[in-house]
């Protein structure tokens, strides 16, 4: 029996492989996902890359919705992530809490690792955090963007060097071995991002595809949510 096929924003990738084996004794089938930058996920669904579930935010999943490529009333948000601060496991945890903190630590900073500045929500999101922050050019010589959060962290984790800074979803940060969550960004630059599930049009497994779905927002998978990042 052929494996669910997903797209999704990386956000949802650690609470999909902990219910994988959930998935497989009640559907008798596998999953493979991909995972990135939500946009990317978007450009790929819309090129008519296989997708039985797309996983994105919910502006994004609304807008595939009313476009046709989502079947309408599948729909289900899994919760909301917000965007926060990361540093490699074991070393001192600079204060991230103010503006002010948070610029000192960047400014600070030899590398700067982050998703995607184009495609990625968080990335997108940090970039103008480091404009309003008025530090976008000084940093410049540091920032280390990468495809999507989840590989931005574990880059970071596995560098030699010190004086490392990281900041993408709260769900990416603690999904990651070897970085720990700081904190979330300052109120003044909350990030806050409902993501959503949905069955994508062209499923060609669209029972096992709501069947996924119900598990990832069920009561029974409220605390691997709210473990990982989802509020």
């Amino acid at each position: 029996m052929s494996s669910l096929q997903i797209l999704s924003g990386g956000a949802a990738q650690g609470l999909v492989s902990q219910l994988q084996g959930k998935f497989f004794s009640e559907a008798g089938r596998g999953i493979e996902g991909t995972y990135g930058a939500v946009g990317l996920m978007r450009d790929k669904l819309l090129a008519g890359e296989p997708c039985d579930v797309i996983i994105l935010t919910q502006a994004l999943i609304d807008e595939l919705t009313a476009a046709g490529h989502v079947q309408s009333g599948s729909a289900r948000p899994l919760g909301i992530v917000k965007t926060g601060v990361a540093v490699k496991t074991g070393v001192a945890q600079p204060r991230v809490d103010t503006p002010e903190a948070l610029k000192t630590a960047l400014l600070a900073a030899r590398g700067i690792y982050f998703p995607d500045p184009v495609k990625a929500t968080a990335g997108i999101h940090f970039m103008n955090v480091l404009k309003q922050l008025g530090i976008d050019a000084q940093v410049a010589p540091c920032l280390r963007p990468f495809p999507n959060g989840a590989t931005a962290m574990r880059e970071m984790a596995q560098a030699k060097e010190n004086g490392l800074i990281g900041c993408t979803q709260v769900t990416e940060i603690l999904y990651t071995p070897g970085v720990d969550l700081v904190a979330r960004l300052p109120k003044e630059f909350e990030l806050a991002t409902v993501y959503t599930a949905a069955v994508a049009a062209k499923a060609e497994q669209p029972q096992a595809a709501r069947l996924l779905i119900d598990l990832l927002v069920s009561p029974a998978a409220a605390e691997l949510r709210r473990n990982g990042g989802f509020e």
